[in-house]
């Protein structure tokens, strides 16, 4: 009995430390979180800092607590609406002495995203009318290309003498598994329409279509060309183009020196460690005397943020975001979920009173049945009445564009990918599989469509064309959405769609489109049509906010020690690229598997941006892969 009852005095007493140790968790995060929490009050003279540690997104994805427990923070994604509330805050606000751009770490975003952000930095650099300009300081090891089309309009551009800035442009090599597919024996059953949907060409080809590539390099080039133009207006002595075109003769001409060539092409105004740039920094915004060397007055960035506000008066426009992979289902922000999305906008025209809507679009597409339900749900609000405008933001294509074709008129930007009209469905059975290690399936069925689509046995012929014409049915009604919101015929929506994706100059040309302007400019329009003045309304977001443990996780989001956050080379940046690779590999296993409906999705979308974070499980799997490739 003393065994036992000693026994029992350790369960409680670990019962006891485990309770002690949870309650101590739970009052230290709750602890950081109030302390960490920004007062309008505490913001003083200095310098804004933009340490964008992350990608630049229209909508961030929810945080999930428990993802750093594990040891790696996920990557900090900024709200694309923020960052352009906050430069155009800081031009006008006496108290922003100067703007810092840390872009040693930046992660990227989309060409629409990054021109936005861009602008609103010359803004700050130039002031109204040119005058009365701020000045804007970047730093960085190397600037990756979207970080220089940050960088390129700031007042003076500052680079690590041991980094170097390499341009490398859109593209690059896309992944195909049709012979490991086939080694492995899966057979991806593949039913598409669209000679240019080449999102299920990785399971069916060893390499790119001829349709494939002319759509790929078409959009590439246009997006390249744009690029181009934008840096030599923000910065047009600098001489970026023979390091477009013989990089290395001309770092051969400097000595194998990838950051004096930098500089004497006007790339980059100064070479320094990152102490001198602090002091430069220092000079412009005040500094502490009693602080080590190198310090400034500082304006954090979340701090600005919670400063400033959306205003909260005016008559309402109510704002629907659709971001991310479109799914079927509940999701939460930064993925679309059908049903989400739905329920806000539904939830939002019964208890707000709402005089327009604008829908804001950044999602590549995906689930047909989904973007259906959404358009739905946004012809509801035009039942009552109320003017409805598109707004695009970096890309809108595919099921994007399908839940567009619910609005009285489309915004976008030049460089906004959109278009790929088309659809397909993938299902992948392992009949071929399974018989490699001597197992077979067999079984009476008492139709066609007895146990089909069979994962274990195969599909049918019967079940093949089924399959077939339900998607070309689908692609039917894809194109009488279109032909009826674009007031064309089908036979020319027809020409024009094909899968094929567009940039958004291109697709206003076509038709696709009808103006060029922001999510602001959207607004203004929603605002003219339900017959109000544009700086007299509000903009009331139509979104789940978080919980207050994912508002936990954010203070914690990115910015830390992690080394794939550090500042590095170019080789650094090489590094980073294996695991690039690796996350989108095993993404493509994940959608090959994970099909689940109809698609209408882009592929060239997922190569024009920021590779997506993976979650902290494909994390942990990508570096155990990284591991072993690297031994």
């Amino acid at each position: 009995m003393k065994l036992v009852r000693g026994a029992w005095k350790i369960l409680v007493g670990i019962k006891d430390a485990l309770v002690l140790a949870a309650m101590l968790l739970f009052f230290g995060m709750l602890f950081a979180v109030l302390a960490a929490r920004p007062s309008p009050t505490t913001i003083k003279d200095g310098a804004l800092v933009l340490d964008l540690k992350g990608q630049i997104v229209e909508q961030p994805s929810e945080v999930d607590p428990f993802a750093s427990l594990g040891g790696r923070a996920p990557v900090r994604e900024y709200r694309l609406r923020d960052v352009v509330r906050l430069l155009d805050k800081a031009r006008t606000d006496d108290r922003v002495k100067v703007v810092v751009l840390d872009l040693g770490s930046f992660a990227g975003g989309y060409p629409a995203a990054l021109t936005e952000v861009a602008d609103a930095i010359r803004a700050v650099r130039d002031g109204a009318d040119g005058k009365g300009g701020k000045p804007v300081l970047a730093y960085a090891t190397a600037y990756t290309d979207s970080g220089y089309r940050l960088a390129a309009n700031a007042s003076e551009i500052w680079m690590n003498p041991m980094g170097g800035t390499l341009f490398t442009g859109p593209g690059g090599s896309q992944l195909y598994y049709k012979g490991l597919i086939d080694r492995l024996g899966v057979n991806a059953h593949i039913y598409r329409v669209g000679k240019y949907k080449s999102f299920v060409e990785p399971y069916t080809r060893a390499d790119q279509s001829p349709e494939a590539k002319q759509a790929a390099g078409a959009l590439q080039s246009v997006i390249f060309d744009q690029w181009k133009a934008q840096i030599a207006k923000a910065r047009p002595k600098a001489q970026f183009q023979p390091m477009l075109d013989a990089p290395d003769a001309v770092i051969a001409g400097a000595g194998g020196d990838i950051a004096k060539a930098n500089l004497q092409a006007g790339i980059v105004d100064k070479l320094a460690e990152r102490i001198d740039f602090d002091k430069r920094v220092g000079q412009l915004a005040g500094t502490d005397a009693k602080k080590p060397a190198g310090n400034f007055n500082t304006i954090n960035y979340d701090a600005y943020l919670a400063a400033n506000p959306l205003r909260s008066s005016g008559d309402q426009i109510g704002v629907l975001t659709v971001a991310g992979d479109i799914t079927d289902g509940k999701a939460g922000p930064g993925s679309a979920g059908g049903d989400t999305i739905s329920k806000a906008l539904l939830d939002g025209l019964a208890k707000k009173n709402l005089k327009a809507l604008v829908v804001r679009i950044d999602s590549p597409g995906g689930s047909a049945l989904a973007s259906e339900k959404i358009r739905t749900a946004i012809l509801e609000a035009k039942a009552r009445k109320l003017p409805v405008v598109i707004s695009m933001g970096s890309l809108a294509a595919s099921g994007g564009y399908w839940v567009a074709t619910a609005g009285d008129t489309i915004f976008a930007e030049p460089t906004t990918i959109t278009g790929s009209i088309g659809i397909f469905g993938i299902i992948p059975t392992f009949e071929n599989t399974l018989a490699k290690i001597g197992v077979t399936s067999d079984g009476v069925k008492s139709t066609p469509l007895s146990g089909q689509p069979d994962v274990l046995g195969g599909t049918n012929a019967e079940t093949d064309r089924l399959l077939q014409s339900a998607i070309e049915h689908g692609y039917a009604q894809f194109i009488g959405r279109v032909a009826k919101a674009r007031k064309m015929t089908p036979e020319r929506v027809n020409e024009i769609a094909q899968g094929r994706v567009w940039d958004g100059g291109t697709a206003r040309q076509l038709g696709l489109v009808d103006r060029f302007g922001t999510l602001d400019d959207a607004i203004a329009e929603a605002a003219k049509r339900a017959g109000l003045k544009a700086d007299a309304v509000q903009a009331v977001y139509l979104e789940k906010e978080p919980g207050w443990l994912g508002k936990l996780a954010t203070q914690f989001r990115g910015g830390g020690d992690d080394e794939d956050d550090a500042d590095g080379d170019v080789f650094a940046r090489i590094g980073a690229d294996h695991k690039a690779i690796l996350a989108r590999a095993l993404g493509d296993m994940q959608r090959l598997t994970r099909s689940s409906s109809i698609q209408a999705k882009c592929l060239e979308c997922v190569g024009m941006g920021p590779v997506a974070a993976p979650a902290a499980s494909d994390l942990r799997l990508i570096d155990l892969l990284f591991a072993k490739f690297a031994s």
